[in-house]
């Protein structure tokens, strides 16, 4: 019952509380971690690899709970250095910080060769949470923490692993706070097309003139590759890109770096200067609006408005949009290097957010279908995989927000995945 007060405490106080900015451990402890690599072979149970963790117990007494960030798609560090909600609760609560390395990310790669195959095999959400909840049992128990209740943290594909692990692992996993984590879309519930007007909405919020100009930006970028002859050239040469468009697949690729822009700034929309991911000024999304509205002609238009995230420093002569962007199995990018190939092979599973996704008439962005057959070749060929595109649906389907307990599910105002989050109590 102790144990059930003091989660309460927390949930209350995660609720009502305004969390302002402190300092965070830096650098935090590391350790690691030997996981099992397959939990579902009983032949496999004795290969193992080492899963990288990090830890603070400088506020951690007896009994206190455990605070605990379901690593996602990325390397550890950063999320530490970008989470400061469980650095704030976490002297109030006499809490031990524990965050974990998502498998096949950062420094946690089971082998050599981990992007191929047959070795990316085991790379799942399975896997993971079965990691998280090994590793949890492991770090009681080195620690002398066996009493400490646990409660799961994360954001994004981070936030939808808490509360997995609240869902599938209670006994381990007393609470858990999944903080922009679309669950009801991975569960088959609503409509992507809802994340491309969020954006928009971003943008129209930060200026309704804005997302007008942004959307006829475009329009003209279509009308001129009708012409590839003299439009492709003149595209190149007023976005300023490091190598001109010569085929209508480079102008597509062109026109998805361009909305990749666009859609980080408003993931990323901080009311701070940022390095996640990006080095980004205080509200992104309206400098990028000022810089647009401060162009004259439309190609002007976008080049402008996403320098604000391709070139921040202010230092780069052409924008090189094939390195920028990379196309993969998610709609929304995957990123650079080992990590987005992680995250392109679980895009290619599990993480299907593809409802033969799509711009809508109704946000500013031109028609840019990435459609079930589309994804499914690609992963066929990139990975020999075919999508299991209702495999979470089946899995956990709406039991997450309907019936699975202690779960806090936030959703910011700004955020483009707030339509796959749950806004409503259960």
């Amino acid at each position: 019952m102790v144990h059930q007060n003091r989660i309460l405490q927390l949930f209350l106080f995660i609720c009502t509380s305004f969390v302002s900015s402190s300092s965070i451990p830096w650098p935090p402890k590391e350790n690691y971690f030997d996981q099992t690599l397959d939990h579902f072979s009983f032949q496999a149970r004795n290969l193992t690899f080492k899963q990288r963790y990090l830890y603070e117990d400088k506020w951690f007494k007896p009994n206190g709970p455990i605070f605990f960030y379901c690593g996602n798609e990325g390397e550890i560090g950063g999320f530490w250095n970008n989470t400061g909600l469980v650095f704030e609760l976490a002297p109030s609560f006499n809490a031990f910080i524990l965050f974990a390395e998502h498998r096949y990310y950062g420094k946690s790669l089971p082998f050599d060769k981990s992007f191929q195959q047959p070795y990316i095999q085991y790379l799942s959400i399975g896997q993971a949470l079965a990691d998280y909840a090994y590793l949890i049992e492991g770090i009681k128990n080195k620690f002398n923490m066996t009493r400490s209740p646990v409660v799961a943290f994360g954001g994004s594909y981070g936030g939808m692993l808490a509360a997995y692990m609240r869902a599938k692992y209670p006994h381990i996993v007393k609470g858990a706070l999944a903080a922009s984590a679309p669950v009801r879309w991975v569960a088959g519930e609503g409509n992507f097309h809802d994340f491309f007007e969020a954006v928009t909405k971003d943008y129209h919020d930060a200026d309704p003139k804005c997302s007008e100009k942004i959307k006829n930006a475009f329009t003209v970028a279509v009308q001129l590759s009708q012409k590839p002859d003299v439009g492709y050239k003149q595209l190149s040469e007023q976005l300023r890109l490091c190598q001109p468009i010569e085929n209508d697949f480079e102008f597509y690729w062109m026109l998805k770096w361009a909305r990749n822009a666009f859609v980080m700034m408003a993931m990323l929309d901080y009311p701070y200067k940022a390095s996640f991911m990006a080095s980004l000024p205080p509200n992104p999304v309206n400098v990028s609006c000022k810089n647009a509205l401060s162009a004259i002609d439309p190609i002007p238009t976008l080049r402008e408005a996403v320098g604000v995230f391709y070139n921040s420093s202010q230092s780069l002569m052409c924008f090189d949009y094939k390195t920028q962007f990379i196309e993969c199995a998610d709609i929304t990018g995957c990123g650079l290097g080992n990590d987005s190939l992680a995250w392109d092979f679980q895009s290619c599973t599990e993480m299907n957010l593809h409802d033969d996704s799509d711009s809508t008439t109704s946000d500013m962005f031109t028609s840019l279908p990435l459609t079930k057959q589309q994804v499914t070749s690609y992963c066929q060929q990139k990975w020999g995989v075919t999508p299991a595109f209702n495999q979470l649906s089946t899995f956990f389907g709406d039991y997450i927000w309907k019936t699975a307990s202690n779960i806090i599910f936030s959703n910011g105002n700004l955020d483009p995945w707030m339509g796959g989050g749950v806004s409503f109590s259960s």
